[in-house]
């Protein structure tokens, strides 16, 4: 597709993306290293969630699941294990779905798929709206196609495409071609049969309206699309490889207007800046309801020149279905259960919000550039799916923990003293980490706290580090009180950081965007970070213990 874009679309025909430059834009292969997350004869094993290596010093956890292909699919197999609950009754969109799912998610309830929906205009759609998907660590790893347990070994996948290690013998480089071939195995591959087209709406017919779209809390403007997949590539720039794929809220102006609110760091505002520059509209696509790789592909902290798109298929273990898009130059999930089509403008904006957020608290109004629609596509009987943004337990905040597990090996990848890093969801999942290492030297703790934030990206909105020594439990909070209370003195142990960047959204801080941060060094002190001998801590003796454990059942104590 040549014309006023400026670029092409890949064509029809062999349904291949890119060659040899592909694979290391995919996996980082340069020579010394790829990963694939699935082989291809994995996708007949339907038993057991363990995960097989395909080298000894690359575990990567294969999916015993056969892949999703679209969310339905997703659905049918969480409704086998009893994890969907149908609600037939009519419910509003406006607040009381919000509701429903936040008592649910606080119990680790089901995946909610309301048959019924009342929309804003207080009509029943046809459409079913379904939330709480990702409302448990297990169906967030299961979207995976693993097990919880495997989280972690997913992590060192991701790990090893942030930098792949050199190979350290001809053999093991061997054993890592299977896995490049692997990764050529999974790109995108074009098709023109897309379900995702079987109702194509266009022109003076176009109505976001008919949508059952969320208006989540009490004083917010307008219905608010929650999960949409929003697709975008640089000027001229049309292949896959080159796309972002974001999770970016869009307030519901009229039939065919949308807000797009992302803040300037993110992958589709540095895009449509450099739309903006030619003083161009920005082509865009949204997809709402793609399988639950690409869904989480698109939220994960994935290595510069990886396409979401492309990672997505080596999640799966199979190719992602990509089809054309019928109004804008760019290539679309063909699977998804909807696709809003349309150019953001380079020029006009409107107020947006306010809405609530993860922090518990409602945003701000502030401006942010217009999508006008030009098409939306669906399927003949799609759903919708959505959720809330809020105080945890929010499936945001579930979705954190799970991705907690996925990024320690990529943090031990940078500091292999450490053994653990938990961000508890009631901090916004990310304002607070507790770190557990294995102190080496007078200093250490406060070296480490500055290194997290100067060299990892995720810390940069941390504004609260406890370091703990490697025999506390970084994840239980009287263990971490204990460390404080015990092994911290406020006068020596307190890092204070001011004028630093900080989460846009945190009020408290004295400045949008720039605050204070806060380490607090709870490890025991050693050599000259002390005048005095520190008390050996207390513990049964494991002679003890294991006499105790033999004769505990006959103590009729449980």
């Amino acid at each position: 597709m040549v014309g006023g874009w400026g670029g092409r679309v890949p064509a029809n025909g062999s349904g291949r993306f890119g060659t040899d430059q592909s694979l290391r834009a995919i996996t980082g292969f340069t020579g010394h290293g790829s990963i694939a997350l699935c082989a291809p004869s994995c996708q007949s094993r339907t038993r057991g969630l363990r995960p097989q290596a395909f080298a000894e010093d690359h575990p990567v956890p294969i999916r015993s699941l056969p892949p999703f292909r679209d969310l339905p699919a997703f659905l049918t197999f969480l409704e086998g294990k009893g994890q969907i609950h149908r609600i037939r009754e009519p419910v509003s969109t406006v607040h009381t779905v919000t509701e429903i799912h936040r008592r649910v998610i606080e119990k680790g309830g089901p995946v909610l798929v309301f048959e019924r929906p009342i929309r804003a205009d207080g009509t029943i759609s046809t459409i079913p709206l379904v939330t709480n998907l990702f409302g448990t660590v297990e169906r967030v790893a299961l979207g995976f196609g693993i097990g919880t347990e495997d989280l972690r070994p997913l992590g060192e996948a991701l790990a090893e495409l942030r930098s792949p290690s050199a190979p350290n013998s001809l053999r093991d480089l061997l054993k890592r071609l299977p896995l490049a071939r692997a990764a050529l195995r999974t790109r995108p591959a074009e098709t023109s049969s897309a379900p995702v087209q079987e109702v194509v709406i266009t022109g003076a017919e176009v109505d976001v309206t008919q949508i059952p779209v969320q208006t989540c809390w009490p004083g917010e403007p307008a219905p608010l699309i929650t999960w949409p997949l929003v697709i975008t590539c640089p000027p001229g720039e049309f292949e896959p490889t080159h796309a972002n794929v974001g999770v970016y809220r869009m307030q519901v102006l009229g039939p065919d207007r949308l807000i797009m609110r992302w803040l300037a760091m993110r992958g589709g505002a540095q895009h449509f800046r450099r739309w903006q520059a030619q003083g161009r509209d920005m082509p865009v696509a949204v997809a709402i309801g793609t399988d639950p790789a690409t869904i989480l592909s698109a939220v994960m902290p994935l290595p510069e020149g990886i396409s979401e798109l492309t990672f997505a298929g080596l999640v799966r273990g199979e190719r992602p279905r990509l089809t054309k898009a019928v109004s804008v130059p760019l290539m679309v999930p063909a699977d998804a259960e909807i696709v809003i089509e349309g150019v953001v403008s380079a020029t006009e904006t409107a107020p947006e919000g306010p809405y609530g957020d993860h922090t518990g608290y409602y945003n701000s109004v502030e401006p942010f550039p217009v999508m006008r629609v030009t098409a939306i596509t669906r399927k003949s009987k799609p759903v919708y799916l959505s959720t809330f943004t809020g105080r945890a337990p929010d499936e945001p905040s579930v979705m954190g923990a799970a991705m907690n597990e996925m990024f320690i090996p990529v943090v031990k990848r940078q500091f292999p003293e450490i053994v653990d890093v938990w961000l508890p969801p009631e901090a916004c999942s990310y304002r607070i980490a507790v770190v557990a290492f294995k102190k080496s030297y007078p200093g250490h703790a406060r070296r480490l706290m500055m290194a997290l934030w100067s060299v990892l990206p995720q810390f940069t909105m941390t504004k609260l580090i406890i370091a703990v020594d490697a025999d506390v439990k970084a994840r239980e909070w009287s263990d971490v009180m204990w460390a404080v209370a015990t092994r911290s003195d406020p006068s020596r142990d307190l890092l204070v950081l001011t004028d630093t960047p900080i989460d846009y959204l945190d009020f408290a801080s004295p400045k949008a965007g720039l605050g204070g941060k806060l380490g607090i060094d709870a490890t025991t002190k050693i050599g000259t970070e002390t005048e005095r001998e520190y008390g050996q801590v207390l513990g049964m003796s494991s002679d003890v213990a294991a006499v105790v454990d033999a004769i505990w059942p006959k103590l009729g104590l449980k």
